[in-house]
């Protein structure tokens, strides 16, 4: 029997914030297509003092010149956050505000300081889909491990973005962010939902161990196993009687009578 407590989340959750991430996304995509506001400078600008207010706005900056960047961000963020606020929904406010902030702080701290803003949810995507795949597989919980393996599955090849390709894209964000989600992955190992126990560890662990009625009846056949045989080897013991009749000093017949005759 098992416990029917459920270790997940809200699904509406899971629905609505995403949603509304996506909603301030292209929101703030909008505002620089039909404006003139320099809203690219609100980046992550590498060792620049006066860009610390980029670790807040970097994610939600977009190139207002290429549609595929915020359009290749929104449904991995989606599906992404959506799994991490259902399946760790414990965690799950702790996690995205570290990878949020600590992605676009590593990059501030170690990137080439080019000149360039930073911009693009990528570090954030890339420390959901780190903290999901190695947070799965430190749980010994079916269900999580199943969303860890259709990551790897379906995202598998983003793991080639944390290394140096196009020189437009920011492969340390990527890099930060899938680092990020990592050590996040290990911190709260111990948190979140956890397999549920069957009834009999729980009275295992409260020293109510049930009885091992698989051991007593193995017992119980073994020994009426051993009584067959002994009654089998009685059996064959009392199988032949010889009985010796005596006629005379030099005139010794034996004769053999079955058990079930009467001696005479």
């Amino acid at each position: 029997m098992i416990e029917k407590k459920h270790p997940f989340g809200i699904a509406a959750e899971a629905i609505v914030y995403p949603i509304l991430l996506l909603m301030v996304m292209w929101v703030v995509f909008l505002a620089e297509l039909t404006t003139d506001l320099p809203i690219i400078s609100l980046g992550v600008k590498p060792h620049a003092w006066s860009q610390w207010y980029g670790l807040i706005f970097m994610p939600l900056i977009h190139d207002n010149t290429d549609f595929g960047h915020i359009l290749n961000n929104s449904f991995p963020v989606f599906v992404l956050l959506a799994a991490l606020i259902y399946y760790y929904r414990e965690v799950a406010l702790q996690v995205f505000t570290l990878v949020w902030f600590m992605s676009g702080l590593t990059i501030w701290l170690f990137a080439a300081p080019t000149g360039g803003y930073h911009i693009g949810m990528s570090g954030v995507i890339y420390g959901l889909f780190g903290f999901l795949f190695i947070s799965g597989f430190f749980r010994n919980y079916r269900p999580l491990q199943v969303i860890s393996l259709g990551v790897a599955l379906f995202y598998g090849s983003m793991i080639w973005g944390i290394f140096p390709q196009e020189t437009k894209v920011s492969w340390e964000g990527h890099f930060a962010g899938f680092l990020t989600g990592c050590v996040l992955a290990i911190i709260y190992r111990k948190l979140g939902p956890v397999r549920p126990k069957y009834t009999y560890e729980i009275e295992k662990e409260l020293g109510i161990e049930p009885p091992d009625f698989e051991g007593i009846w193995n017992e119980q056949q073994a020994l009426a196993l051993e009584k067959q045989l002994a009654e089998l080897a009685q059996k064959q013991q009392q199988a032949l009687h010889i009985v010796y009749h005596y006629k005379g000093q030099a005139d010794t017949i034996p004769r053999v009578i079955p058990p079930d005759e009467n001696e005479s």
